[in-house]
């Protein structure tokens, strides 16, 4: 199946996501609050991107179905960004308004645009292979932290919201449509969006490792 050629590919960034201290800091809750807050203020700037991706993907889509599918999922990305942050900055002592004046990081900024970029000049599966990463990686963090808990209850609760079920079954339905996709391409076309995939979801690690830095810009 070519999900498995693509996870494959992108084992070994996964594995270091796995092991990078500002996933193994959730799990076992000794994250410093400020590295999380760094967190979300840059996934909300991320999310709207992302669902600006995913829109393009729902109008480049090859069927009613996918492109409804996409749709729902651009909106719940939004709905992610306004709700889920707005509780998460909350409890840490801020707001929504807040996370919206703070400048967008480096590494923010490089995600984004590069998957921009692809959807909107690549082709279909180029596009669904950039966006994909960010679904899968995270339903598998979900499991596998959820197994391991957090004794912190704000930790938990982000754990939790990528470990449900729903969540858990929209990332199933996009990597069947990549083996789809991926199966009426040439060698040439899936080798071309596999390297997307892995470019993303090492911008997934480094997105992480962003938030475990505090990165800003240099000057």
């Amino acid at each position: 199946m070519y999900s498995d050629q693509l996870w494959d590919s992108a084992a070994p960034t996964y594995r270091a996501i796995l092991g990078h201290p500002f996933l193994t800091g959730l799990a076992d809750g000794t994250l410093p609050r400020e590295a999380f807050r760094h967190f979300v203020v840059q996934d909300s700037h991320y999310l709207r991107d992302y669902a600006r991706a995913l829109a393009v993907c729902a109008a480049r889509a090859p069927d009613d179905e996918t492109t409804q599918a996409f749709a729902g999922d651009a909106a719940g990305a939004i709905a992610a960004e306004r709700e889920m942050h707005a509780g998460f900055m909350a409890d840490l002592g801020g707001s929504a308004e807040e996370a919206a004046e703070q400048p967008v990081g480096p590494t923010t900024r490089a995600y984004t645009s590069y998957v921009l970029a692809t959807v909107y000049g690549g082709s279909f599966l180029d596009g669904l292979a950039a966006v994909l990463p960010c679904y899968w990686i995270y339903a598998r963090v979900g499991e596998d932290l959820l197994a391991r808990s957090s004794p912190d209850p704000l930790y938990r609760r982000w754990i939790e919201a990528y470990a449900n079920e729903a969540f858990q079954d929209t990332v199933r339905r996009v990597v069947k449509l990549a083996d789809r996709a991926g199966a009426e391409a040439t060698e040439a076309q899936r080798a071309r969006a596999g390297e997307h995939f892995v470019t993303t979801a090492r911008y997934e690690w480094m997105f992480w490792d962003a938030a475990w830095r505090r990165e800003r810009w240099p000057i």
